[in-house]
């Protein structure tokens, strides 16, 4: 089927209005992009951010008229007459082939790979993850999961408690499952995290030996590793927390960190935890270190 993308711009104040206008005028998706190339760190908890110049895109069918769009449009009020937009054509795919040939499966230490559902996996006697790639909560091809995953697999995690704080899809918890921990618990603020994290589990054969809890939940335990690969503000406001679950000489990885925040995440910690080598892919980091003391 063909489509016609319908781009708008707009500012911050309007951009998920105008969404919403799309979306009532019959836009079958809607897309948000940065118009100048102005980067967003870190949105309070909560908060959607979006840029001062937003571009928003509604994807149409091809037959939509795109005059009586524009008109209707221009009767939106913080819009009006002369509103800059732009359309496009789509070329008519398997978008859904297309999609997922962009996926293979990932390495990320010699004993751990990543491989999506439609794939064999490229090495049957490592550690694979059976994960397929999605928007919400992390797949493995972010530079702060990998740094985790890649982490993990230095470990000696035979027979170790580990706790995935902030777990997501459980992709860090299934991987020290996969790599011979003997319990992970997930903690995670979204109920929709523990589902598709349990949903993972399952599927990598993993979920007898994975709990998942709300923060309101979760229990008192005092593991061999935590790894938290959430923000900088998380980390450094819920310190006395994550450091409740790191066991005398545990282990703590933290990710989810620009390079420019990395000082005021290890403060935080110190001198609880005496930290290693800070390790940097793109502007990400992560930390890594061993409890001392506290």
């Amino acid at each position: 089927m063909p489509w016609i993308q319908l781009t708008v711009s707009s500012d911050e104040a309007h951009a998920r209005q105008l969404g919403d206008v799309l979306m009532a005028n019959g836009a079958q998706a809607v897309t948000y992009r940065d118009g100048k190339d102005a980067p967003i760190f870190e949105p309070g908890p909560g908060e959607v951010q979006l840029w001062d110049h937003t571009l928003v895109t509604g994807l149409f069918d091809a037959e939509l008229n795109t005059s009586a769009m524009v008109k209707r449009l221009e009767q939106v009020k913080y819009l009006g007459k002369g509103f800059q937009y732009k359309t496009d054509q789509l070329e008519d795919k398997d978008w859904e082939r297309e999609w997922m040939d962009n996926f293979k499966p990932i390495q990320f230490a010699s004993n751990l790979w990543v491989v999506p559902s439609w794939h064999q996996a490229p090495d049957p006697d490592a550690a694979n993850i059976l994960l397929d790639p999605g928007m919400a909560f992390g797949t493995g091809t972010h530079p702060t999961t990998a740094l985790c995953l890649e982490w993990l697999a230095r470990q000696d995690l035979q027979g170790k408690t580990v706790v995935d704080f902030g777990c997501g899809s459980g992709i860090l918890g299934i991987a020290a499952l996969k790599l011979g921990a003997a319990r992970c618990v997930g903690i995670d603020i979204d109920r929709q995290a523990l589902i598709a994290t349990k949903e993972n589990a399952q599927r990598n054969d993993v979920a007898e030996r994975f709990e998942v809890y709300l923060p309101s939940e979760q229990p008192s335990l005092a593991a061999d590793i935590v790894v938290a690969n959430v923000l900088a503000g998380p980390l450094q406001e819920l310190a006395p927390v994550i450091l409740g679950y790191v066991g005398k000489a545990g282990l703590l990885c933290m990710s989810g960190v620009l390079s420019r925040q990395a000082d005021d995440v290890m403060n935080a910690y110190r001198p609880a935890v005496q930290f290693a080598e800070v390790e940097q892919r793109d502007d990400w980091i992560m930390l890594n270190g061993q409890r001392v003391s506290g």
